[in-house]
């Protein structure tokens, strides 16, 4: 399987200021930088420090995973740490998601990660979706249903 070719920081810079549909002028304004030195970071002309690479995913609003994929991509270093919702540091995050799921009862509702895996769910939903066959998970081996 060929290796997926890294698109370079300003291919992504440009892809989330086009997504947020903002101009270079635009986002330039905003991040009080000069539209040329926008322009050089999106086209590679220039490479961006780790504060610039920084301060324009602030302006753009990015998620702080993007924001340490587009320092990854530059050759920094991230700096956002990541944890899995099961981890010890997140108890008291899993125990909010919890508070708010139950208080949604007896109407169902659900969280759901990124990819749109359910990652929890208050009782109700089970009540909605009984006798019904469980959907087949990428991530379980064993046939289900």
């Amino acid at each position: 399987m060929a290796a997926q070719r890294q698109r370079p920081v300003g291919e992504l810079l440009r892809g989330w200021r086009e997504h947020r549909r903002l101009s270079q002028l635009e986002l330039a304004l905003q991040a009080e930088i000069s539209t040329r030195h926008l322009s050089f970071v999106e086209t590679g002309r220039s490479t961006p420090s780790r504060d610039m690479v920084l301060h324009l995913a602030e302006q753009l609003e990015l998620p702080l995973r993007e924001r340490n994929r587009l320092l990854l991509t530059v050759g920094y270093a991230p700096v956002y740490p990541e944890s899995a919702l099961d981890t010890p540091q997140l108890a008291a995050v899993r125990a909010a998601v919890r508070q708010v799921l139950a208080s949604h009862e007896p109407y169902p509702a659900l969280v759901v990660d990124r990819g749109w895996n359910l990652v929890d769910a208050n009782a109700t939903v089970a009540l909605l979706t009984a006798g019904r066959p469980r959907p087949c998970s990428p991530r379980r081996s064993t046939s289900c249903g």
